[in-house]
């Protein structure tokens, strides 16, 4: 499915060139984003076309969403088939695809139960539901605190911009939702002091294996072992956020198996879907407090988003992607740590995990990631800010030896001419 930039221009519907204004979508349309000044409207495999038929090797991919590409054919057949039969029912009927999804999430992690949403920060929004609820009749916490940590990201609604630890997100919006602390990342003594200032209120830790909006900053293991450990000892639940590291982007299914710990309760959304919108919060039946009623989504888990999903996770087993992920990552890596080496002066440390990494330019340097981004754009690679001075790199998870010496080399002439 990866394809060279160089191909001949895709057939594009004339009317969506002529239909296309930005003028007259941003006269429709909340300026909610800082969009670039790009509109596309094809993909395939690694590969995205604009309105003016330019390719772009995609090393965004939806924000890590993309986890098959554009257009693979096994998302093609699953999304032909299910959308002839049946779209949406509701559940207040069983959807026999639900339950298989349920179960392949089941079968290849920690989780007993799976509750199906939209989107990452739904389901963060359902373990901090479901922490609170176990917190009050499971442990007796009648104000209950989650500590989540400074730089990470769990979502944009009230409770998950709350649960964010960083204030631009925040900005504006309060009041904000009580019961939440924050403390800084990889850092444990700090986790054990808010718990012991807190005295028995610590009800759950919500923290990303990685953090993806945060900079790009893996999680330490012996962090994450003691904090599992304080937990364990505690009664305290961890949750952790794998929406945008999950599902094989670390180059294992989840980012907790790089820690070598197992969650209370995990989430995941993004590239669970490979493109279809889907959120989903798992948990070990010791902490599936949840009863009829307490917890629901209209939409989520339909036959639709579920069968598309179901064909991500089975295509990621069958055609051993993991495998391609934990390469092209060592790939990557060690092209983006030859430019470290060549412009010390820009680049102060590449790191990260399978195809989730990371670029940080030197504090004191003029040039920014956004800066970055947009050379990268203009010679023909879509990359992604992470931060003011981190660079993202989230392909697809299929992307080739050759799309990741060419993403390497597109990046070095933009350095040079920096």
């Amino acid at each position: 499915m990866s394809l060279d930039t160089t191909i001949a221009q895709p057939t594009i519907h004339p009317e969506l060139l002529a239909a296309f204004s930005q003028d007259e979508f941003n006269s429709h349309v909340m300026t909610t984003y800082g969009r670039f000044n790009l509109a596309l409207i094809k993909g395939e495999g690694c590969t995205v076309w604009d309105t003016d038929g330019k390719a772009y090797l995609d090393f965004v991919a939806g924000i890590a969403t993309c986890t098959l590409g554009h257009a693979h054919p096994a998302v093609i057949d699953a999304v032909t088939a299910q959308i002839q039969t049946l779209t949406h029912v509701s559940n207040l009927y069983y959807v026999p695809v639900q339950g298989e999804l349920a179960k392949w999430l089941v079968a290849h992690s920690c989780a007993d139960r799976v509750f199906f949403c939209n989107s990452g920060a739904e389901a963060n929004e359902g373990a901090i539901k479901l922490a609170r609820k176990y917190a009050h009749t499971v442990l007796g916490i009648t104000e209950p605190v989650i500590l989540t940590a400074n730089a990470s990201f769990h979502g944009r609604t009230l409770a998950t911009i709350t649960a964010t630890g960083q204030p631009k997100y925040q900005q504006n919006f309060s009041p904000l939702i009580p019961g939440f602390e924050y403390v800084p990342y990889n850092d444990f003594a700090a986790i054990e002091s808010a718990v012991a200032k807190l005295d028995g209120r610590v009800a759950a830790i919500m923290l990303e294996p990685l953090q993806g909006e945060g900079g790009v900053n893996p999680g330490q293991v012996d962090y994450f072992q003691q904090v599992r450990k304080l937990c364990d000892e505690k009664g305290i639940l961890l949750i952790l956020d794998e929406v945008q590291v999950g599902m094989g982007r670390s180059g294992k299914y989840w980012g907790y198996e790089q820690l070598g710990i197992e969650p209370d309760i995990f989430t995941s959304a993004k590239g669970l879907g490979g493109g279809i919108p889907i959120g989903a919060t798992m948990c070990k039946a010791s902490c599936n407090v949840f009863q009829p009623g307490d917890h629901a989504s209209t939409y989520g888990g339909n036959p639709f988003v579920c069968a598309v999903a179901l064909a991500v996770c089975q295509t990621l087993e069958r055609e051993n992607i993991l495998a391609n992920v934990q390469a092209r990552g060592e790939q990557l890596r060690a092209g983006l740590q030859l430019l470290a080496t060549k412009y010390p002066q820009t680049i102060s440390e590449v790191r990260g995990w399978g195809l989730i990494n990371g670029l940080e330019l030197q504090a004191d340097s003029t040039v920014g990631a956004i800066d970055v981004v947009k050379a990268a754009m203009a010679a023909g690679l879509l990359l992604v800010p992470a931060g003011a001075k981190v660079v993202r790199f989230v392909p697809p998870l299929i992307v080739s030896a050759a799309e990741i010496d060419r993403a390497v080399s597109i990046l070095d002439r933009v350095l040079a001419a920096m």
